[in-house]
């Protein structure tokens, strides 16, 4: 479903604090971006500590954009001396240049190289995960991911950011001239290798253009929308669209909405200033 020009102009004018109100999922508006990070943060820590005191594992799927979340978890666990050693991570996706082989890890786009960044290097070492347990998408081996995750029952929880399309993960809409698929075809699709739309190339990345990686590795929809709980963090436009917009093909973040009872298990965060980085 495809809102009409005035109903998306009422849909983008709702008062921030409303939005919960009419939202099918949990709409979460903090006073500034810190908050929020720290929310997430929090979200994380919280999960993986339940779970280890029940002597169960802790399955995410993170993304890279936002990250910002991941030094104050990193941090949180540090201080209270959370361990890591149960959590299996699966990465929404990688950038990969123009012959769909991965980029390398100092290349400055490098999801791998953020990840270690800003988290699994932030940890002890000591509360770290194995590093056999922080997993990937495989260009060259898509489905390997997708058998890991059913084969670890499905993960916990799925973070993420939003496009500016209202795509989660690179899970960008497809439909062309040539091809359409259905609403149920888009639900189920796999890990796979996309190329880039140019909306998406064309962000306001803090970088040129140039250096903009052109295909990407990504988990398909099944599995994020298999999480057992869904947090997804954006600003702008993307916020409404993912809370309040009828689920379409033309913003994929919307069919969040179909997740059963997605008021309880499912949350978008956002702050009342406007954010400071931009989503994928």
């Amino acid at each position: 479903m495809t809102l009409s020009a005035d109903d998306m102009r009422k849909l983008l004018t709702v008062p921030l604090d409303e939005i919960d109100n009419w939202s099918p999922v949990k709409a979460v508006v903090l006073p500034d971006w810190k908050s929020v990070h720290a929310a997430v943060a929090r979200t994380m820590v919280d999960k993986i500590n339940a779970n280890n005191e029940k002597g169960e594992i802790t399955k995410f799927i993170l993304p890279v954009g936002p990250i910002d979340q991941y030094p104050i978890a990193a941090e949180m666990s540090n201080k209270e001396e959370v361990s890591w050693k149960n959590v299996w991570t699966f990465n929404m996706d990688e950038y990969l240049d123009w012959e769909g082989r991965p980029i390398p890890e100092d290349h400055p786009h490098s999801f791998h190289a953020a990840m270690k960044r800003s988290l699994f290097n932030v940890l002890k070492e000591v509360l770290r995960p194995p590093e056999g347990q922080r997993w990937f998408p495989d260009p060259f081996d898509p489905d390997a991911i997708d058998e890991k995750i059913d084969e670890l029952g499905g993960v916990d929880i799925a973070y993420g950011g939003i496009g500016e399309h209202g795509h989660i993960a690179f899970n960008e809409p497809v439909n062309t001239y040539f091809m359409r698929l259905t609403p149920e075809e888009f639900k189920r699709s796999k890990t796979r290798v996309v190329e880039l739309n140019p909306d998406t190339l064309t962000r306001g990345l803090r970088s040129t253009l140039f250096e903009i990686p052109p295909r990407a590795v990504t988990l398909g929809m099944r599995v994020i929308l298999e999480a057992k709980s869904i947090i997804l963090v954006s600003g702008g436009p993307q916020f409404r669209i993912a809370c309040m917009h009828p689920p379409s093909m033309d913003f994929p973040v919307t069919h969040i909405q179909e997740h059963p009872n997605p008021k309880e298990t499912v949350a978008v965060y956002t702050a009342k200033e406007h954010p400071p980085w931009i989503t994928r």
